[in-house]
Protein backbone atom coordinates (compact mmCIF):
# COMPACT_ATOMS: atom_id res chain seq x y z
CA UNK A 1 0.00 0.00 0.00
CA UNK A 2 1.59 3.23 -0.79
CA UNK A 3 2.39 5.74 2.01
CA UNK A 4 -0.50 8.17 2.69
CA UNK A 5 -3.24 5.79 0.72
CA UNK A 6 -6.75 7.21 1.07
CA UNK A 7 -8.43 5.37 -1.67
CA UNK A 8 -10.65 3.00 1.24
CA UNK A 9 -13.59 1.96 0.34
CA UNK A 10 -16.49 3.59 2.30
CA UNK A 11 -18.25 1.48 4.82
CA UNK A 12 -21.75 2.04 2.71
CA UNK A 13 -20.38 0.00 0.00
CA UNK A 14 -19.39 -3.16 1.88
CA UNK A 15 -20.73 -6.44 1.33
CA UNK A 16 -22.58 -7.11 4.95
CA UNK A 17 -22.75 -10.18 7.23
CA UNK A 18 -25.11 -11.72 6.20
CA UNK A 19 -24.22 -10.67 2.44
CA UNK A 20 -20.82 -12.13 2.43
CA UNK A 21 -22.61 -15.44 4.54
CA UNK A 22 -25.35 -15.80 1.78
CA UNK A 23 -22.35 -15.64 -1.25
CA UNK A 24 -20.09 -17.94 0.31
CA UNK A 25 -22.96 -19.96 0.81
CA UNK A 26 -23.90 -20.02 -2.74
CA UNK A 27 -20.19 -20.76 -3.88
CA UNK A 28 -20.14 -23.84 -1.32
CA UNK A 29 -23.34 -25.03 -2.67
CA UNK A 30 -21.47 -25.32 -5.80
CA UNK A 31 -18.79 -27.17 -4.78
CA UNK A 32 -16.36 -24.94 -3.40
CA UNK A 33 -14.79 -25.79 -0.05
CA UNK A 34 -12.29 -24.11 1.34
CA UNK A 35 -12.62 -20.23 1.80
CA UNK A 36 -10.05 -17.51 3.29
CA UNK A 37 -10.24 -14.57 5.28
CA UNK A 38 -8.00 -11.55 4.05
CA UNK A 39 -7.34 -8.48 2.98
CA UNK A 40 -6.15 -5.66 3.35
CA UNK A 41 -6.08 -6.48 7.14
CA UNK A 42 -8.79 -8.91 8.24
CA UNK A 43 -8.72 -8.65 12.39
CA UNK A 44 -9.73 -4.58 11.60
CA UNK A 45 -13.33 -5.53 10.74
CA UNK A 46 -15.81 -5.12 13.48
CA UNK A 47 -17.00 -8.85 14.93
CA UNK A 48 -14.87 -10.74 12.61
CA UNK A 49 -14.83 -13.88 14.67
CA UNK A 50 -18.78 -13.85 14.26
CA UNK A 51 -18.38 -13.87 10.57
CA UNK A 52 -16.19 -16.30 10.70
CA UNK A 53 -18.47 -18.74 13.17
CA UNK A 54 -20.89 -18.01 10.69
CA UNK A 55 -19.22 -19.17 7.55
CA UNK A 56 -17.25 -22.23 9.39
CA UNK A 57 -21.01 -23.69 9.95
CA UNK A 58 -21.65 -23.78 6.28
CA UNK A 59 -22.53 -26.92 4.77
CA UNK A 60 -20.09 -27.81 2.05
CA UNK A 61 -16.99 -25.60 3.79
CA UNK A 62 -14.54 -28.01 5.32
CA UNK A 63 -11.35 -25.21 5.23
CA UNK A 64 -11.75 -21.78 6.77
CA UNK A 65 -8.47 -20.00 6.93
CA UNK A 66 -7.22 -16.65 7.39
CA UNK A 67 -4.27 -14.42 6.19
CA UNK A 68 -3.16 -11.84 8.87
CA UNK A 69 -0.38 -9.27 9.78
CA UNK A 70 -0.75 -10.30 13.67
CA UNK A 71 -0.71 -6.70 14.67
CA UNK A 72 -4.03 -7.52 16.74
CA UNK A 73 -3.59 -11.04 16.56
CA UNK A 74 -2.85 -10.84 20.58
CA UNK A 75 -6.79 -9.79 21.52
CA UNK A 76 -8.27 -11.85 18.35
CA UNK A 77 -6.38 -15.77 18.46
CA UNK A 78 -8.67 -16.84 21.21
CA UNK A 79 -11.91 -16.17 19.72
CA UNK A 80 -10.72 -17.29 15.88
CA UNK A 81 -9.76 -20.41 17.62
CA UNK A 82 -13.48 -20.74 19.29
CA UNK A 83 -15.29 -19.86 15.68
CA UNK A 84 -13.24 -22.63 13.90
CA UNK A 85 -10.78 -20.69 12.01
CA UNK A 86 -8.55 -23.46 10.66
CA UNK A 87 -5.47 -22.28 9.56
CA UNK A 88 -3.46 -19.15 9.49
CA UNK A 89 -1.34 -17.57 7.17
CA UNK A 90 0.88 -14.86 9.29
CA UNK A 91 2.82 -12.04 6.53
CA UNK A 92 6.51 -11.79 8.34
CA UNK A 93 8.99 -10.37 5.98
CA UNK A 94 11.74 -9.90 8.30
CA UNK A 95 13.37 -10.97 11.68
CA UNK A 96 14.51 -7.51 12.42
CA UNK A 97 12.84 -4.75 13.60
CA UNK A 98 14.37 -1.88 11.82
CA UNK A 99 13.62 -3.77 8.86
CA UNK A 100 10.01 -4.67 9.32
CA UNK A 101 9.04 -0.74 10.33
CA UNK A 102 11.27 0.13 6.90
CA UNK A 103 8.67 -2.45 4.56
CA UNK A 104 5.44 -1.62 6.42
CA UNK A 105 5.93 1.88 7.75
CA UNK A 106 4.67 1.23 11.07
CA UNK A 107 6.91 -0.23 14.28
CA UNK A 108 4.89 -3.33 15.04
CA UNK A 109 7.38 -6.02 15.16
CA UNK A 110 6.93 -6.90 18.77
CA UNK A 111 2.94 -6.55 18.18
CA UNK A 112 4.03 -9.36 15.27
CA UNK A 113 5.98 -11.92 17.29
CA UNK A 114 3.37 -11.37 20.22
CA UNK A 115 0.60 -12.55 17.92
CA UNK A 116 2.46 -14.83 16.28
CA UNK A 117 3.43 -16.91 20.05
CA UNK A 118 -0.38 -16.68 20.60
CA UNK A 119 -1.57 -17.96 17.79
CA UNK A 120 0.86 -20.71 18.71
CA UNK A 121 -0.20 -21.03 22.41
CA UNK A 122 -4.10 -21.11 21.06
CA UNK A 123 -3.38 -23.98 19.13
CA UNK A 124 -3.49 -23.45 15.64
CA UNK A 125 -1.32 -25.57 13.44
CA UNK A 126 0.01 -25.74 10.81
CA UNK A 127 1.09 -21.66 10.81
CA UNK A 128 2.12 -20.19 7.54
CA UNK A 129 4.99 -17.35 7.28
CA UNK A 130 4.28 -15.73 4.22
CA UNK A 131 7.95 -14.12 3.54
CA UNK A 132 8.03 -11.87 0.20
CA UNK A 133 11.54 -12.35 -0.73
CA UNK A 134 12.67 -8.65 -2.18
CA UNK A 135 16.74 -8.38 -3.11
CA UNK A 136 18.58 -6.15 -1.32
CA UNK A 137 15.76 -5.70 1.27
CA UNK A 138 15.19 -9.04 3.33
CA UNK A 139 17.01 -11.59 0.92
CA UNK A 140 19.75 -12.18 3.60
CA UNK A 141 17.43 -13.23 6.00
CA UNK A 142 15.85 -16.29 4.36
CA UNK A 143 18.34 -18.83 5.86
CA UNK A 144 17.65 -17.54 9.34
CA UNK A 145 13.45 -17.29 8.65
CA UNK A 146 14.09 -21.07 8.09
CA UNK A 147 15.72 -21.65 11.20
CA UNK A 148 13.23 -19.29 12.74
CA UNK A 149 10.50 -21.40 11.45
CA UNK A 150 11.76 -24.91 12.10
CA UNK A 151 12.87 -23.67 16.04
CA UNK A 152 9.04 -23.23 16.82
CA UNK A 153 6.81 -25.60 14.15
CA UNK A 154 6.57 -22.95 11.71
CA UNK A 155 6.24 -23.41 7.94
CA UNK A 156 8.22 -20.75 5.97
CA UNK A 157 6.69 -19.90 2.74
CA UNK A 158 9.25 -17.80 0.41
CA UNK A 159 6.81 -15.48 -2.16
CA UNK A 160 8.21 -13.30 -5.57
CA UNK A 161 6.92 -9.52 -5.35
CA UNK A 162 4.52 -9.52 -7.74
CA UNK A 163 4.05 -6.27 -9.96
CA UNK A 164 0.90 -4.50 -9.15
CA UNK A 165 0.42 -1.05 -8.46
CA UNK A 166 3.32 1.67 -8.53
CA UNK A 167 4.24 -0.16 -5.22
CA UNK A 168 4.69 -3.46 -6.79
CA UNK A 169 6.34 -2.73 -9.70
CA UNK A 170 9.10 -0.43 -7.39
CA UNK A 171 9.73 -3.71 -5.09
CA UNK A 172 13.10 -5.23 -5.81
CA UNK A 173 12.33 -8.61 -7.67
CA UNK A 174 14.21 -11.69 -6.34
CA UNK A 175 14.09 -14.84 -8.70
CA UNK A 176 13.20 -18.16 -6.30
CA UNK A 177 14.63 -20.72 -8.62
CA UNK A 178 18.25 -20.29 -7.29
CA UNK A 179 17.02 -19.99 -3.78
CA UNK A 180 15.12 -22.62 -3.55
CA UNK A 181 18.07 -24.61 -4.99
CA UNK A 182 20.38 -23.14 -2.23
CA UNK A 183 18.02 -24.19 0.46
CA UNK A 184 17.55 -27.89 -0.75
CA UNK A 185 21.25 -28.11 -0.66
CA UNK A 186 21.94 -26.69 2.61
CA UNK A 187 19.13 -29.02 4.35
CA UNK A 188 18.93 -31.69 1.85
CA UNK A 189 15.39 -31.01 1.24
CA UNK A 190 12.95 -33.42 -1.16
CA UNK A 191 9.91 -32.38 -2.69
CA UNK A 192 6.84 -32.54 -0.62
CA UNK A 193 3.67 -35.26 -3.29
CA UNK A 194 0.83 -34.49 -1.11
CA UNK A 195 -0.36 -30.93 -0.54
CA UNK A 196 -0.49 -27.96 2.44
CA UNK A 197 -3.61 -26.55 2.17
CA UNK A 198 -4.36 -26.74 -1.81
CA UNK A 199 -3.00 -23.58 -2.82
CA UNK A 200 0.14 -22.67 -5.32
CA UNK A 201 2.94 -22.91 -3.41
CA UNK A 202 5.09 -26.14 -3.89
CA UNK A 203 6.71 -27.51 -0.56
CA UNK A 204 10.00 -28.85 0.07
CA UNK A 205 10.75 -31.14 3.85
CA UNK A 206 13.95 -31.37 5.33
CA UNK A 207 16.05 -34.22 5.00
CA UNK A 208 15.61 -34.54 8.86
CA UNK A 209 11.97 -34.00 8.78
CA UNK A 210 12.63 -30.58 10.90
CA UNK A 211 10.73 -28.15 8.36
CA UNK A 212 8.82 -27.64 5.47
CA UNK A 213 9.61 -24.57 3.18
CA UNK A 214 7.25 -23.61 0.25
CA UNK A 215 7.94 -21.54 -2.69
CA UNK A 216 5.05 -19.40 -4.43
CA UNK A 217 6.79 -18.17 -8.02
CA UNK A 218 4.08 -16.42 -9.99
CA UNK A 219 6.85 -14.82 -12.23
CA UNK A 220 9.72 -16.84 -12.28
CA UNK A 221 7.59 -20.08 -12.87
CA UNK A 222 4.46 -19.33 -12.99
CA UNK A 223 1.06 -22.10 -11.27
CA UNK A 224 -1.42 -20.66 -13.31
CA UNK A 225 -2.31 -23.80 -15.17
CA UNK A 226 -3.78 -25.06 -12.05
CA UNK A 227 -5.00 -21.92 -10.33
CA UNK A 228 -8.30 -22.38 -8.24
CA UNK A 229 -9.08 -18.99 -6.76
CA UNK A 230 -10.72 -15.98 -7.13
CA UNK A 231 -11.23 -13.29 -4.57
CA UNK A 232 -14.39 -11.30 -3.16
CA UNK A 233 -13.16 -7.49 -1.97
CA UNK A 234 -14.96 -5.81 0.33
CA UNK A 235 -17.12 -4.23 -1.94
CA UNK A 236 -18.72 -7.34 -3.32
CA UNK A 237 -16.52 -7.29 -6.54
CA UNK A 238 -15.48 -10.81 -7.32
CA UNK A 239 -11.91 -10.94 -9.36
CA UNK A 240 -10.65 -13.38 -11.35
CA UNK A 241 -6.88 -12.81 -11.62
CA UNK A 242 -4.26 -10.85 -9.80
CA UNK A 243 -2.56 -9.96 -13.11
CA UNK A 244 -6.04 -9.65 -15.11
CA UNK A 245 -9.02 -7.15 -14.91
CA UNK A 246 -11.64 -9.64 -15.13
CA UNK A 247 -14.25 -8.82 -12.54
CA UNK A 248 -17.56 -9.61 -11.46
CA UNK A 249 -19.79 -7.29 -9.19
CA UNK A 250 -22.03 -8.78 -7.06
CA UNK A 251 -23.33 -6.54 -4.40
CA UNK A 252 -25.94 -4.86 -6.90
CA UNK A 253 -27.69 -8.36 -6.94
CA UNK A 254 -27.21 -9.14 -3.66
CA UNK A 255 -29.14 -5.74 -3.02
CA UNK A 256 -31.62 -6.28 -5.53
CA UNK A 257 -33.00 -9.26 -3.93
CA UNK A 258 -31.56 -11.77 -6.34
CA UNK A 259 -32.80 -15.37 -5.77
CA UNK A 260 -30.62 -18.34 -5.12
CA UNK A 261 -31.00 -19.54 -8.24
CA UNK A 262 -30.43 -16.38 -9.60
CA UNK A 263 -27.13 -16.41 -7.19
CA UNK A 264 -25.64 -19.55 -8.46
CA UNK A 265 -25.74 -19.06 -11.98
CA UNK A 266 -24.29 -15.32 -11.69
CA UNK A 267 -21.40 -17.34 -9.94
CA UNK A 268 -20.94 -19.76 -12.79
CA UNK A 269 -20.84 -16.86 -15.21
CA UNK A 270 -18.47 -15.16 -13.49
CA UNK A 271 -16.03 -17.90 -13.31
CA UNK A 272 -16.11 -18.41 -16.91
CA UNK A 273 -14.69 -15.35 -16.88
CA UNK A 274 -11.25 -16.45 -15.28
CA UNK A 275 -8.55 -15.72 -17.81
CA UNK A 276 -6.28 -18.65 -19.04
CA UNK A 277 -2.99 -16.97 -17.32
CA UNK A 278 -1.41 -13.52 -15.95
CA UNK A 279 1.04 -10.99 -17.74
CA UNK A 280 2.86 -9.64 -15.30
CA UNK A 281 6.17 -10.55 -17.53
CA UNK A 282 4.64 -9.09 -20.87
CA UNK A 283 2.78 -6.19 -19.17
CA UNK A 284 4.27 -5.59 -15.68
CA UNK A 285 2.39 -2.13 -15.92
CA UNK A 286 -0.80 -3.38 -16.32
CA UNK A 287 -2.24 -3.93 -13.12
CA UNK A 288 -2.49 -0.49 -11.67
CA UNK A 289 -4.68 -1.80 -8.49
CA UNK A 290 -2.86 -2.30 -5.52
CA UNK A 291 -2.34 -5.65 -3.87
CA UNK A 292 -3.97 -4.46 -0.84
CA UNK A 293 -6.80 -3.68 -3.19
CA UNK A 294 -7.81 -7.24 -4.43
CA UNK A 295 -6.97 -9.50 -1.33
CA UNK A 296 -4.08 -11.74 -0.64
Amino acid sequence: MPTGFKGFEEPADWLTFDEIERLVAAFARLGVGRIRLTGGEPLLRRGISDLAARLKALPGLRDLSLSTNATQLVKHAKALRAAGVDRLNISLDTLDGACNKHITGRDTFNAVMAGIHAARDEGFAPIKLNMVAMKGVNDHEIERMAEFAMEHGFILRLIEAMPMGATGRNAQYLDLGPVRDRLVARYGMRAETHELGGGPARYWTTADGRGQIGFITPISQHFCATCNRVRLAVDGTLYMCLGQEERYEFRPLLRDGVSDAELEAAIREAIELKPERHEFLEAPGKIIRFMSQTGG
